[in-house]
């Protein structure tokens, strides 16, 4: 899909491009290249007079390769934006192609980033100007998608914890905490390398010198955003070690529960066998045929010799 951005009356207004024609008619400040087709690319080669390279989306570029500056001066830029979904959280390779003041951007899917980027280009006047407004803009707005995907995972958390800690929790419970614990884990992860993505991209912006005062001091907030967004991953990752931990304490202590109840059966039922072993050996004198209260009295002994421990082990609370 190729659609078309240009500014009227300082809005971005959006175009959506079906034959060559259309796109020759306009001035374009954004081209946005979606699951492009081979003509698309080629319309907006001829038109915009830029090369969009064959691997402009590939996942094995050296990392070296993925922020350079051609010889016409254009700035080619591939960084990864965040894309959540019902499947979970992925990341989606972007490149950019900024070409004197239009932008060219090329990726597989759109994206929660981009939609939010054109509404508000659409409501508020004066927020991009140029390609390089719109890039920063795009930037800007995934660091803070991030943000909204990090309170996100404090909210999973803390559900998680509140089962944890339920007095009635089971070891179901503990098994659903511990997967939940995983995925919260990984998207994590995947939200502090979109942010390190996004930062050596608004690096590499400013290293360029193509940016104006004003955007530098842009360029320079989201820098200052993504850093504060550090600290709240690293704290989340030792929250989500500690819950990991007490999770796996929770099932422990169940574990050893059934433990102890098979240790104390067993240390109970050492004196009845003991007092069986001795009554079942082989005497010259056995006592149940000499006395008649033989077999009566062995059973009885059996019997107090299980009771006394029990006692004993109740009154120490061992059987709580």
């Amino acid at each position: 899909m190729l659609n078309v951005f240009n500014l009227q009356g300082g809005r971005l207004v959006q175009h959506e491009i079906d034959n060559a024609n259309s796109l020759a008619e306009l001035d374009p400040v954004w081209v946005d290249l979606d699951e492009p087709e081979s003509w698309e690319l080629a319309w907006v080669e001829e038109r915009l007079g830029v090369t969009v390279p064959a691997d402009a989306l590939g996942e094995d570029l050296e990392e070296s390769a993925r922020f350079y500056e051609e010889e016409d001066g254009g700035l080619h830029l591939r960084t990864d934006f965040l894309v959540m979904d019902d499947a979970g959280a992925q990341t989606m390779r972007v490149a950019f192609i900024l070409h004197g003041k239009r932008l060219i951007s090329v990726h597989r899917a759109d994206s929660a980033v981009f939609r939010l980027l054109r509404l508000r280009a659409r409501r508020m006047p004066g927020l991009v100007e140029d390609g390089l407004d719109a890039l920063l803009a795009l930037l800007m707005t995934d660091a803070e998608y991030s943000a909204d995907a990090l309170e996100g995972v404090y909210l999973a958390l803390e559900n998680i914890s509140q089962t944890i800690v339920h007095p009635g929790a089971t070891d179901a419970n503990a098994a659903e905490a511990l997967a939940g614990i995983a995925l919260q884990e990984d998207l994590n992860g995947r939200i502090r390398r979109n942010v390190m993505d996004t930062r050596r991209a608004v690096s590499f912006l400013m290293r360029s010198r193509r940016l104006s005062a004003e955007q530098i001091r842009e360029a320079s907030q989201i820098t200052r955003d993504i850093d504060s967004l550090d600290g709240h991953t690293a704290f989340l990752f030792d929250k989500i070690n500690f819950l990991m931990s007490a999770t796996v304490g929770f099932i422990n202590i169940n574990q050893n529960k059934i433990i102890k109840l098979f240790s104390v059966a067993s240390v109970a039922l050492l004196p009845p066998t003991l007092i069986a072993s001795i009554y079942g050996m082989n005497f010259k004198f056995m006592p149940e045929l000499d006395w008649g209260m033989g077999y009566p009295f062995a059973l009885g002994l059996m019997a107090a010799s299980v009771a006394v421990p029990f006692y004993v082990f109740r009154r120490k609370g061992w059987l709580k």
